[in-house]
């Protein structure tokens, strides 16, 4: 199992921040419904660490409280263009040491995250607003998912 303990503290920090990080992408895609997205993600956590065992890497990532730095990045425009390079970054991290089954829980859970807030508020009638989809097609897109 990989974890922790196989990566230096600022590669895990890459790797813990991947989540919420997708998550707050999304977020700032579109103006409205704050708080019920920034909830789908604590939410999201939650749910993952009902159902432990699919991925231990998974498992300790949400064992901990949503890594949310509100301070990392300075502006939504900060925030999708480094994050992006985070999420990217991680994967990297994750292909060097994890096994190709991490990866993949690692690259299903920062799905997870991103499509729950995307879904938690509606947006001018629609569920997900063409703004959050596009956001959602980047983070995708930053951790090599179809």
């Amino acid at each position: 199992m990989t974890g922790k303990a196989d990566f230096t503290e600022a590669e895990w920090d890459t790797v813990v921040h991947g989540p919420t990080t997708a998550g707050m992408i999304v977020l700032t895609a579109q103006r409205g419904g704050t708080f019920r997205e920034t909830f789908a993600i604590t939410r999201a956590y939650l749910d993952a660490r009902k159902q432990p065992g699919q991925s231990e890497l998974v498992d300790e990532i949400v064992s901990a409280k949503p890594a949310l730095d509100r301070t990392r990045y300075h502006s939504p425009e900060e925030l999708k263009e480094a994050g992006l390079g985070h999420l990217s970054e991680a994967i990297e991290l994750l292909g060097q040491k994890a096994t190709s089954g991490e990866v993949d829980a690692y690259r299903a859970f920062v799905i997870e995250v991103a499509e729950d807030v995307a879904n938690a508020h509606r947006e001018h009638g629609v569920n997900v607003s063409d703004a959050e989809q596009a956001a959602l097609g980047e983070v995708k897109a930053a951790i090599g998912s179809d």
